[in-house]
């Protein structure tokens, strides 16, 4: 797929992009209120996580990678939204692009191919977490049809301080 910088390869991930998919993540962990981790992963201890995403079902894994060089530039999950048997026709979705990446359509990238393999899954209701404020997350959200449904006021606190999370749906 073209983007404005060449192309870019949108595919299942793989137990190679382990440690790229894990330094990715851990940016987020140290730099920014995006995730709630306070504590940076080693590749082995992220290994369950790519694991519990195979390349069938509801819970999926999608990377981007340049086509060239293969550089992991993105991915986005679909994940349980709650353990209990009730939830399973939910999701949990998110995305992460690499820092240097973003702007280039790579979210969109990853969030199509992600709808459209769950299009085929037995999936309900898609939920997004967006730590507050976030507006680049928020618009690519409602660009795929996901509508707001509430904030949990300073649910979370990172770098001294409390975040809100809005919550966004999208029926699938």
């Amino acid at each position: 797929m073209p983007t404005e910088r060449g192309e870019v390869q949108v595919r299942p991930g793989v137990e190679a992009d382990l440690q790229a998919l894990t330094d990715l993540y851990n940016h987020y962990v140290r730099e920014t209120s995006i995730t709630f981790d306070t504590t940076v992963f080693t590749a082995q201890e992220r290994r369950p996580w790519l694991l519990s995403h195979p390349e069938d079902g509801p819970h999926r894994l999608k990377v981007a990678a340049d086509a060239d060089t293969q550089e992991i530039l993105g991915y986005a999950t679909s994940s349980a939204y709650r353990a209990k048997p009730a939830y399973e026709t939910s999701v949990e979705v998110t995305v992460y692009v690499a820092p240097h990446a973003g702007r280039r359509g790579i979210g969109t990238l990853l969030y199509k191919a992600l709808f459209e393999d769950l299009a085929g899954e037995d999936v309900h209701r898609a939920y997004a977490g967006i730590a507050q404020p976030n507006e680049a997350s928020t618009r690519l959200h409602e660009r795929f049809g996901f509508r707001y449904v509430g904030t949990y006021r300073e649910v979370g606190r990172k770098f001294g301080r409390y975040w809100d999370v809005a919550w966004y749906e999208k029926e699938l």
